[in-house]
């Protein structure tokens, strides 16, 4: 599994098929779904396309490049299907993310559960802990799936590690993303450390608590494509004092 999530990473501009993938890693394409699901959270294709997105994001931030070109460049044969995927992913259109990523406005999370009915929105609390000391605020939110990505059907941000509380999330099936930036071990840089808990059935008459660890990101661990709140000025605009700006995002 590790082949093929590194065959993914590094042919993602090709139209890479399911059977592709699993003759070069010399395996039924049953046995990759299935296992590939198990050790990643999710299908080789949703892998794909979060890698795809993944590089989007760096190529808008760190090049003129017009979407249309970049679209390209990420194996997208129609400029309107990656423009409706990048914002479906990330919560805003390719131009957009371009404009944010080099400080030119700010960005506010939009709740995917706006105008639901009251009744149906739960509280959660929990603690969240990390191995390494935060640089940034800690960003907590429900999300509908194992890839941070989307909207959130509710979210906060922390300032300090410790007890949470997530507020009006929506009754039903959702997954728990946590994610912020914090100092690497003897060095200058920072790492984007995160947490994810679920499928986890949220319900109002039973009480919910919960713990996060924050860890830095492994093999198997899809890209964070979502653009938490101010996130993106931390990583590509102006550098925290003593750190060095990371110049791929959340990769």
């Amino acid at each position: 599994m590790e082949q093929a999530v590194r065959i993914i990473r590094e042919r993602y501009a090709e139209p890479l098929s399911l059977d592709a993938i699993a003759c070069a890693v010399l395996v039924s394409k049953f046995h990759l779904l299935r296992v590939f699901r198990q050790v990643t959270g999710v299908t080789p294709g949703r892998f794909l396309s979060a890698v795809r997105i993944s590089e989007a994001k760096r190529l808008l931030q760190n090049s003129d490049l017009a979407v249309a070109v970049i679209s390209a460049m990420v194996g997208y044969d129609s400029t309107g299907s990656f423009t409706s995927r990048f914002t479906e992913s990330v919560g805003i259109p390719p131009t957009r993310y371009r404009q944010l990523s080099r400080g030119e406005g700010e960005f506010t999370a939009r709740s995917s559960a706006e105008g639901q009915v009251e009744l149906t929105r739960c509280q959660l609390r929990g603690v969240v802990r990390a191995v390494a000391k935060p640089v940034s605020s800690i960003y907590i939110g429900a999300f509908g799936g194992p890839i941070l990505q989307g909207h959130p059907s509710s979210w906060t941000t922390a300032e300090h590690l410790g007890p949470f509380v997530l507020q009006q999330v929506p009754r039903g099936i959702c997954y728990l993303h946590a994610t912020m930036l914090a100092a690497r071990e003897k060095s200058l840089e920072t790492m984007l450390l995160t947490a994810t808990l679920g499928p986890m059935r949220i319900d109002p008459y039973v009480s919910s608590e919960v713990e996060l660890v924050l860890c830095p990101q492994v093999w198997s661990d899809p890209p964070v494509l979502f653009v938490a709140p101010g996130f993106e000025m931390l990583t590509e605009g102006a550098p925290q004092p003593g750190f060095k700006r990371l110049s791929s995002g959340f990769k």
